[in-house]
């Protein structure tokens, strides 16, 4: 296994969602999947609970299923008008946004394809509960699996955080055996090598549009 060996700033920044770069051709190595998994469990997490749980897919049969699944959900978003209607004024904004669809065209249809899917998870439901128990939740499988997708781009291998599967996640824990009163899905992160390595930082609305110091 080959690091890239990028600075930290680098890897902060040029760690994109990646699908159309996804080298669907080769296999990814179950000891780089473990070594990534190890680091995603280094993360922060809340009242140090580590409530983690990754299960990790490469059965061809339940890639499919999960595929499926994903791809009646991205069909519904996709008929959206507002997936690229919301950048319409602004025509630099809105040339991005066809190509980041584009590209999300691209992964749906051969998401069944990727090499590896990950689906990270937290033991406990926390629909309905307060904010702050959710925010906990989330927060901790959140911050592991940024990890670990960092910890992939490290490694040569390129993942995108998608989470329209969730819409059928009771279906998708019956494919994988998810014991869904005990255990929440988070998201559905392909894995894979990736076609170059050679990724830059993403075009950003300048900070001081999002900044707030002391004061809204």
């Amino acid at each position: 296994m080959t690091k890239l060996n990028l600075t930290s700033d680098e890897l902060l920044t040029t760690t994109r969602a990646v699908r159309k770069r996804l080298d669907l051709t080769r296999a990814v190595e179950p000891e780089v999947i473990r070594e990534c998994l190890e680091i995603a469990v280094q993360a922060p997490t809340a009242s140090n609970r580590q409530h983690w749980h990754f299960v990790v897919v490469t059965n061809p049969e339940h890639k499919q299923a999960l595929a499926d699944l994903y791809r009646s959900s991205y069909h519904a978003y996709r008929a959206s008008p507002g997936v690229t209607a919301q950048y319409a004024q602004n025509s630099e904004r809105g040339k991005i946004q066809e190509r980041v669809v584009s590209s999300s065209d691209y992964l749906a249809e051969h998401m069944h394809e990727v090499p590896v899917m990950l689906i990270p998870c937290f033991r406990g439901r926390v629909d309905g509960k307060p904010s702050g128990t959710q925010a906990g939740a989330w927060g901790s499988i959140i911050q592991a699996s940024w990890s670990f997708m960092l910890a992939a781009r490290e490694r040569g291998l390129g993942t995108a955080w998608t989470t329209l599967h969730l819409a059928y996640e009771k279906e998708a824990a019956e494919v994988l055996g998810i014991p869904y009163e005990k255990i929440t899905q988070a998201a559905l992160i392909p894995l894979a090598y990736t076609k170059g390595t050679d990724f830059k930082p993403a075009p950003r609305e300048p900070l001081d549009s999002v900044l707030h110091w002391d004061r809204w």
